[in-house]
């Protein structure tokens, strides 16, 4: 058998990462972005520590992730700035075996291409559909069609490929709210903490990145559509009167500063229905193309560093590329689909914005013990990586057996 062909569409985080993780595996691989370049679009990840596991089973270890773990207390907090409740990276690193690393996009984009071979990658090439040819698949493109014996969709939540698979599937949904993004630069404000606060269906986070600098995002329940005239404005309007830093942090943001920062807004959207599988014949869809979710979680791009993950472990282990296939379906199917319901459920608690039922959340919130809050997450941030997919930088694993 000759070296088989991956065609991956998409060259975001799940894409680069399956991308990596094929040609480790012997594959050659083509990745059509659609973009003129690869760009990690101006925000921030929190790599959690399943998906440090996951990057490091393919031989992305510290080399990639290296930086302090998010600082000093982590938790929420009410606008006034009453701690509802609070952890620590040591205690995710004890729990864990490691902690969560805050990376910039775009640092995480160039190290994941870095890693691939040279002309791996081809910027401004769009996949535009597929089609069966027996013992392969042909790959439609803006620049011509490609032979490959798997592909694998990773074009986002708009998925092209996903509505040629599935096209009875209802699609994407709003979630019934929308967000703000800006990373900040860090030079001149004190050490920051990794906090969400929660209002009254309203939030705003801080993430201290790796490299000093500072990702912040905001939340508001809203329908679809709505579209602010002055960003700066309304989140002043919003969250100018909470807990300090929020307000040092959105004077940061003012368009009218030497250096201006630029605001991303969008609509959250989801697919509130699960797909029936992951896969069709040769073609499996990971990451947002295969389960979008909200970001209440931080998981959406995690969750696609796992898919990765396991079917490039499952391609290298099958050479009948459809049982492989429907193997990762079953693998990830049911975890990503609980996870999703998982954050949209944290999405309507965060969201409540009657004063009794926020009132009782809170009260809710801060009598739940710290061990029994983290404890929680354990299926979400204790997962492993498939046997034979062995970390390769250290024993980042050693505490999984001691867990409670």
């Amino acid at each position: 058998m000759g070296v088989r062909h991956a065609v991956v569409a998409g060259g975001g985080i799940g894409g680069l990462t399956a991308a990596v993780a094929l040609s480790r595996g012997g594959w050659r691989v083509t990745v059509c972005e659609r973009a003129p370049a690869l760009a990690g679009i101006g925000a921030g990840i929190v790599l959690a520590p399943n998906a440090l596991r996951a990057l490091d089973s393919i031989g992305l270890g510290p080399e990639l992730w290296a930086g302090d773990a998010l600082p000093g207390p982590v938790g929420l907090r009410t606008p006034d700035g009453t701690w509802l409740s609070r952890s620590d990276s040591g205690a995710m690193s004890t729990r864990y075996g490691l902690s969560a690393r805050a990376v910039h996009r775009g640092f995480l984009i160039d190290a994941l291409a870095a890693a691939l071979p040279p002309n791996v990658v081809r910027p401004g090439v769009s996949v535009t559909g597929v089609a069966d040819a027996g013992g392969a698949v042909v790959v439609r493109t803006s620049e011509g069609d490609l032979r490959a014996d798997v592909v694998v969709a990773a074009d986002g939540m708009r998925s092209v490929l996903r509505g040629q698979l599935f096209p009875r599937h209802p699609g994407l949904c709003h979630a019934g709210e929308a967000g703000w993004r800006a990373v900040l630069p860090g030079a001149g404000l004190p050490p920051q903490q990794a906090t969400e606060t929660w209002g009254r269906g309203e939030r705003f986070g801080v993430v201290p990145l790796v490299d000093g600098r500072i990702y912040v995002y905001a939340t508001t329940v809203t329908g679809p559509g709505a579209q602010p005239t002055d960003h700066h404005a309304e989140l002043t309007r919003r969250f100018g009167a909470w807990h300090d830093p929020i307000p040092a942090l959105l004077d940061r943001l003012n368009r009218r500063n030497p250096d201006p920062v630029g605001i991303l807004h969008h609509d959250f959207y989801e697919l509130g229905s699960p797909l029936p599988r992951f896969h069709a014949g040769r073609v499996a869809l990971l990451g947002d193309a295969a389960h979008a979710m909200t970001p209440n979680m931080g998981q959406g791009g995690c969750q696609a560093i796992e898919d990765a993950v396991v079917v490039a472990h499952l391609l290298a282990r099958d050479a009948d590329v459809p049982a492989a296939l429907a193997a990762y379906s079953k693998a990830r199917h049911r975890r990503t689909t609980l996870i999703s319901r998982r954050s949209r459920r944290m999405g309507r608690l965060a969201g409540l914005s009657h004063p009794l039922a926020a009132s009782i959340r809170n009260l809710a919130l801060r009598a739940t013990p710290r061990v029994v809050a983290l404890r929680a997450l354990d299926t979400v941030l204790g997962w492993q990586p498939p046997s034979g997919l062995a970390p390769t930088s250290g024993n980042l694993d050693a505490h999984a057996k001691e867990q409670p």
